[in-house]
């Protein structure tokens, strides 16, 4: 008889807004939006918010129309972070082979820990039951024998449930599904779909696989097919190295003076490379995004020779990036600093320059990291951006 593997999809419920409420429990049970600003986007919101029609990705300023009773408040990425780690470490209590997805969710391979902990059942219940006592918020599981089926169950049982979909029902559960359920079907895919009659994962997998990629494809068309039937051969690969960390800001005004342009890139640089050095990642690639008033886009990027992950080494590239571009007072609606082709720390070698300071901004750079991480956010912070960070502190609006 063979064996089929079991998958995890263990998903955190409203999690931003979830660990804010931990933050702010005179928040708890009233309608809570995580993001700030008329012209930034939503992060997170929590269940009482959801009701009104809230949504990740959804612009605060239509959110704030929905729902102005709401509390909104800018995000704590550090914050978030930190917790994330302590829910990954459950994690891997359990099993070396996990994919982290983002901070929130991640995929779970156990078949060789059922005999040390039991049935997926009993170690995703295991799970739930650990990281509620720690950390005092709540997951969704869903248990399959694929990572496919495995996120579709988590998202049906949401919040705070688990769902086991065996090998035997796959089917059953899948083909009564729209088809934008399935991993791939955006909004233009999905159009053309329904516009083929294809309105259920049945349908799919009911229609010959030459018709399929006719219509979308060889690849799209093929990758349809085998997930309309369940079929998904990707393994759990742990340790996946992370592509890159990014940072951006959507200003509430548009801007366009040069001093406030340098600042913003400096707060970004400060914001993503803070977050690389906590994962002990250098980048040889800077990247830099400009949105303009008119929602036109320009992306520059510099490639060194060695991996860096200073503060002041990341915003000199993206000030000399930007002023590659010769704007002249363009209004600007959003910055974007992202690192790129990153490297692991350790073994990294660092540039040497003549007649360079023995004790420099790498020192110096330490020596902050280690001041946050002691006393927290905001501890220590680059002169020109204390008024952002008051700023900040003086939010949420309600």
């Amino acid at each position: 008889m063979t064996e089929h593997a079991t998958i995890l999809h263990v998903d955190m419920d409203a999690f931003y807004a979830s660990v804010s409420e931990l933050d702010h429990p005179e928040y708890r049970g009233k309608p809570l939006v995580v993001g700030a600003g008329a012209r930034g986007v939503v992060l997170s919101a929590n269940y009482a918010a959801r009701k009104f029609g809230i949504r990740a990705a959804m612009p605060v300023g239509r959110a704030q129309r929905m729902a102005p009773h709401a509390i909104f408040i800018p995000p704590d990425h550090d914050r978030y972070a930190e917790v994330s780690r302590r829910v990954m470490e459950v994690f891997f209590e359990y099993t070396p082979l996990v994919e982290p997805l983002s901070l929130d969710e991640a995929f779970l391979d156990v078949t060789g820990s059922r005999r040390l902990f039991g049935t997926g059942r009993e170690i995703a219940q295991s799970i739930r039951e650990r990281i509620k006592k720690q950390e005092r918020i709540t997951c969704s599981v869903g248990i399959a024998t694929t990572k496919f089926i495995a996120k579709l169950a988590s998202g049906r049982c949401k919040p705070d449930g688990l769902l086991e979909i065996a090998h035997d029902r796959v089917l059953t559960f899948l083909h009564p599904l729209p088809v934008n359920e399935i991993w791939g079907v955006g909004p233009k895919t999905n159009e053309e779909l329904i516009r083929l009659g294809l309105r259920t994962v049945a349908d799919i997998a009911h229609t010959p696989v030459e018709t399929l990629k006719r219509a979308l494809g060889d690849s799209a068309g093929v990758s349809l097919y085998e997930l309309a039937w369940g079929r998904d051969y990707r393994d759990v690969t742990p340790d996946a190295p992370e592509k890159s960390i990014s940072a951006a800001e959507t200003f509430a005004f548009d801007i366009d003076d040069r001093e406030d342009i340098h600042r913003e890139l400096l707060r970004l640089s400060e914001r993503a490379t803070s977050r690389m050095r906590k994962r002990g990642l250098r980048a040889k690639t800077i990247g830099l995004k400009v949105r303009f008033s008119d929602f036109t886009n320009i992306t520059r990027s510099k490639t060194l020779a060695l991996p860096i992950n200073g503060t002041h080494e990341v915003f000199d590239i993206a000030r000399e990036l930007y002023a590659a571009l010769r704007l002249d007072r363009a209004r600007i609606r959003l910055l974007g600093i992202s690192l790129e082709n990153l490297a692991d720390e350790s073994g990294a070698v660092d540039q040497l320059l003549l007649g360079e300071r023995e004790k420099g901004w790498r020192e110096a750079q330490q020596a902050i990291d280690r001041a946050i991480a002691r006393f927290g956010r905001g501890s220590v912070t680059p002169a020109r951006l204390i008024d952002d960070l008051e700023r900040e502190d003086t939010e949420p609006s309600q």
